[in-house]
């Protein structure tokens, strides 16, 4: 770019347009397309016929491979500082990692689970303590989740929150919908995920008292209103992880196939770290929460698939035959069952699928998008 605005007379508009079409030479062309003007402007600046073109030569050869290293190059320093930073400061990293979503292949749930698992304690959203994103708490840092992670939130209801609450914390749910002007709907996405949970006990208590709250006349305004407390039970464990997903794309519970594992046993399906204990090309069943779905151009249709379970992650290989025969269950599965044999190199093991089942039914109404096909 630099030698092009300075030899050629490039704008840095046009010595951009010249990166980018090193970039994409494969799609587009190559830079032939630039060749006259390159020429033309060397030229104009008193450089020979023979010099331009000799330079022009170079350019084109660094289209070809040093774009790409350099490429390599700036995406390896990437990583070596994003590996710094997980492993000096994983609270931090997450935090930002949550605030910059939806990024990558890896979503808000697995973020959680995975700092969790380094021993960073994660906080539950809570109207008292969380801010409008992911936040660092504490001493070592604890990774408190901020309003941006409740479904169906507005951004204005959160910022009156975070000025009501700078004078005194609130002291009930009424306080809180008078003093941050917050009405039912806000409320009722603060209730589902949880985040009323000081205030009003548990989600269900949560609930009934948005679901019975009418703004104050103004005569009425800052006096405190007596409600009795209804004998709702509360929910089940499943309950609120179902809920957790639907209103915040995550749980800080256990995870769903804690749950379920019981009646996997009885069809004698392995959790991922089972795997490790098995003989290969043994013949074996795994379960588990669909990550990613990926089905490369250079892989002759076959579709590599990521599992979770409580324990770990599971890589599925589903040739296109038994893709073909599976379709439903491999596209449309949030909780897919998969038979196979277990293959192993190293550390490194996968399952050569032979048939796959839809369990999602399994679920109820979680939600767990995957990442497919990008």
């Amino acid at each position: 770019m630099q030698l092009a605005m300075v030899a050629a007379g490039f704008s840095a508009g046009e010595a951009d347009q010249l990166r980018r079409s090193m970039a994409a030479w494969k799609r587009r062309g190559g830079l032939a397309h630039f060749e006259g003007r390159l020429l033309q402007g060397m030229q104009s600046r008193g450089y020979t016929a023979d010099f331009a073109a000799s330079i022009f030569k170079q350019i084109t050869g660094f289209g070809e491979y040093g774009f790409p290293e350099s490429h390599a190059a700036s995406f390896a320093l990437l990583v070596y500082v994003s590996a710094w930073l997980k492993c000096h400061q994983p609270a931090a990293f997450t935090a930002a990692l949550l605030n910059s979503q939806p990024m990558g292949f890896y979503s808000a749930a697995q973020l959680v689970r995975d700092v969790k698992e380094h021993g960073v304690s994660v906080l539950p959203v809570e109207v008292g303590s969380s801010l409008g994103e992911a936040s660092l708490c504490g001493e070592p840092p604890a990774v408190r989740l901020g309003f941006n992670q409740v479904r169906g939130l507005t951004v204005a209801a959160v910022q009156r929150m975070l000025a009501a609450r700078t004078g005194s914390p609130f002291v009930s749910v009424h306080d809180l919908a008078e003093r941050a002007r917050l009405d039912r709907r806000d409320l009722a996405a603060l209730a589902a995920a949880g985040a009323l949970k000081t205030l009003a006990g548990d989600r269900h208590q949560a609930l009934w008292q948005v679901s019975g709250f009418l703004p104050s006349p103004p005569l009425w305004q800052g006096v405190a209103e007596a409600q009795g407390v209804p004998l709702l039970r509360v929910p089940l464990e499943g309950e609120d992880i179902v809920a957790d997903y639907r209103h915040l794309g995550l749980t800080l519970g256990r995870h769903p196939l804690a749950l379920l594992r019981p009646r996997l046993q009885r069809r004698r399906v392995l959790a991922a770290a089972e795997l490790i204990h098995q003989a290969v090309d043994t013949s074996i069943r795994v379960c588990g929460l669909v990550l990613m779905r990926q089905r490369p151009g250079s892989a002759s249709g076959v579709t590599f698939v990521t599992l979770e379970d409580e324990t770990g992650v599971v890589n599925l290989i589903v040739w296109r035959s038994v893709g073909s025969a599976w379709r439903q269950a491999l596209l449309e599965s949030r909780l897919l069952e998969a038979r196979g044999r277990l293959q192993r190199e190293g550390i490194v093991q996968h399952v050569v699928v032979d048939a796959l089942f839809d369990r999602s039914r399994h679920l109820g109404a979680l939600l767990t998008p995957s990442r497919d096909f990008h």
